[in-house]
C-alpha cells in the first residue's frame, strides 16, 4: 500500500477539523474522504462507507441537473478540476447513500501540490436554501 502525498494527508487532517462539508478526491476520480460534516449530506459516515474508485462512484451516486436531467460524468464541477485543473461550481440534485435526492451546491477545485504536481481535488459543498 502506497502512502498519500503530504498535501493530500494534511487536507484530509485540516478537512476532519473544520465545520464545512469537505470531500477530496485523487487524480484517478476515486474518492479518499469525506470529513463528519459531509455525513449527513452524503447519508453514510466515512468510517463505514470508506475510500471508493470513480467506477463505484458513478454507480453509487446519482447526479441530476436542477431540472432533473441526468448529468454525465463530463459535466460535473469535479471532472474539471481533475481535468483541466480549473475550479468549478454548480448546484445539482444528488441522490446520496441513504437514498434520499438533495439540492446541493458544489464548488470544486484542484489541489496542485509542491512543484506544480497535480493531486486531485477537493470539493466544498452544502444543501441548498429553499426558497
Amino acid at each position: 500500500m502506497t502512502q498519500e502525498p503530504i498535501e493530500l494527508i494534511l487536507l484530509r487532517q485540516c478537512a476532519s477539523y473544520l465545520a464545512t462539508p469537505i470531500w477530496l478526491m485523487g487524480l484517478d476520480g476515486g474518492l479518499l474522504y469525506y470529513n463528519e460534516a459531509a455525513e449527513a449530506l452524503v447519508g453514510r459516515r466515512f468510517d463505514e462507507a470508506g475510500p471508493m474508485p470513480l467506477e463505484e462512484l458513478v454507480t453509487t451516486f446519482q447526479m441530476r441537473a436542477d431540472d432533473g436531467s441526468p448529468l454525465k460524468f463530463e459535466e460535473l464541477v469535479t471532472t474539471r478540476a481533475l481535468r483541466e485543473q480549473r475550479p468549478g461550481h454548480r448546484s445539482l440534485r444528488a441522490r446520496a447513500l441513504d437514498g434520499v435526492w438533495r439540492s446541493i451546491e458544489l464548488t470544486a477545485f484542484p489541489i496542485v501540490g509542491q512543484g506544480g504536481l497535480h493531486l486531485g481535488a477537493v470539493v466544498i459543498f452544502w444543501e441548498a436554501q429553499k426558497p
